[in-house]
């Protein structure tokens, strides 16, 4: 009896992981952004969350019936006034914190500026600020997603694959 027990408790908890990340997968949502370099700068918009200034990757959440590209061209029309070439996947990586109410799978292109010159619209977005930052002082930045040093390395390196980087470590303003 007890090895017919043990066998229904293994089955109930192998059910219960699939289906509680099944759950977390259809609870995620996906958030494209884009790295425009120009030179050996990228572009970043600015945001401040209490006393902290934290970075972002111009991007955004898709709309229903919606790309990833067409969400990031969209976005930044919208938000900096600017057409952009969307090219290939940098890196993607999971931001799961249980502050939020969904986790957000986060998706890093490489794009280039093909019209206009960025400049904020605040009523598209809560951003301060946006500017050109030093590849090279991505890593010490405070980013959400929290990719920065992950991102100065795929952009540092000559590889042209793109990088999971699984669960990307957050700090929660």
């Amino acid at each position: 009896m007890k090895r017919y027990f043990r066998y229904f408790v293994e089955i109930f908890v192998l059910y219960f992981l699939e289906y509680s990340s099944f759950q977390s997968l259809l609870n995620m949502k996906v958030r494209p952004s884009v790295a425009i370099i120009e030179g050996d700068k990228v572009l970043l918009m600015r945001y401040r969350y209490g006393e902290a200034d934290v970075f972002n990757l111009p991007g955004g959440n898709t709309d229903p019936g919606e790309t990833l590209v067409e969400t990031l061209q969209r976005e930044l029309v919208e938000e900096l006034g600017i057409e952009i070439a969307v090219e290939e996947l940098l890196l993607t990586g999971e931001v799961i914190l249980p502050q939020q109410k969904t986790d957000v799978l986060h998706c890093v292109f490489r794009a280039k500026i093909t019209q206009g010159i960025p400049v904020l619209n605040p009523v598209e977005t809560s951003s301060l600020e946006v500017l050109w930052k030093n590849i090279d002082d991505l890593a010490d930045l405070e980013m959400y997603p929290n990719v920065g040093f992950m991102l100065q390395q795929q952009l540092n390196s000559s590889s042209k694959t793109s990088t999971y980087v699984g669960k990307i470590p957050q700090r929660w303003h």
